[in-house]
């Protein structure tokens, strides 16, 4: 008897529905594929302002990714398959941020009024990220689409000509300011989700977390600013010359 009603008591258990996993999961690709981007960005950044290190060590940079130091010939196309790797990331993370976008404007007044009145700063803080993310999606996209497309155009002349003769440079101010805000703030984020240095006191922790995120930013921002202005003066220098490529002296042009 006791055994027939153990039977029924069980009856229909693996019929209810399971609470999906999924979310949890495309929350973690989210974060992990964040992460790498904004290490990217930061690794991105140094290569970049090597320009202010002066031309022969942006030309070095350059010649490095392109395997030349390696090879002793440039293959312009791995750093087409370094943008198509990252691009597909920046494609998937933006889409995976979408799930929790407002998808409408009663949905965007009802966070605006909740942040308005709770005034909780990590709360305006993914407020920032919604629309930095917003910008990135297509100032990203340019971007990454052109450095796909023409990567042998990267060098001191090259990104020179690009940002100030091909008029870029007011795209690059726009995607930097979006890059550094969206990528600071969402660092920040995930060390707070995540419990990353969480240590005794998480109130506190999330303080020096603050400080350390707009420090970082800062820094960032300083030393963006000032590579494109290195290279905007560069392009103004050059612009009767575009298209030639530069060369440090005593070194022979190598095969592309």
């Amino acid at each position: 008897m006791s055994k027939s009603i153990d039977l029924v008591a069980g009856a229909g258990l693996r019929d209810k529905t399971r609470k999906s996993r999924l979310p949890a999961r495309l929350d973690f690709l989210q974060s992990a594929s964040g992460l790498f981007l904004a290490l990217f960005m930061w690794a991105h950044m140094i290569f970049v302002s090597s320009i202010l290190l002066g031309k022969d060590a942006m030309y070095t940079i350059t010649k490095m990714f392109e395997g030349y130091y390696v090879f002793g010939k440039s293959y312009p196309g791995l750093v087409s398959c370094v943008v198509a790797v990252v691009f597909f990331v920046f494609i998937v993370h933006a889409g995976l941020a979408l799930r929790k976008f407002p998808i409408n404007y009663r949905q965007y007044k009802l966070f605006r009024g909740h942040m308005k009145m709770m005034q909780h700063e990590d709360t305006s803080l993914w407020f920032v990220q919604v629309y930095t993310g917003f910008a990135m999606f297509f100032l990203g996209s340019v971007h990454l689409y052109i450095m796909l497309t023409h990567p042998d155009k990267i060098g001191p002349y090259a990104s020179a000509d690009r940002v100030w003769s091909d008029l870029m440079w007011p795209l690059y101010i726009l995607l930097l300011l979006a890059v550094e805000f969206h990528g600071g703030v969402g660092l920040y984020r995930l060390a707070v989700k995540w419990g990353w240095l969480e240590g005794k006191n998480p109130n506190e922790t999330r303080k020096k977390l603050k400080k350390a995120k707009w420090g970082i930013t800062i820094v960032l921002l300083t030393l963006g600013f000032l590579s494109l202005a290195a290279y905007i003066k560069i392009g103004i220098a050059h612009s009767d010359q575009v298209g030639e490529r530069y060369t440090p002296a005593g070194v022979e042009q190598p095969h592309q």
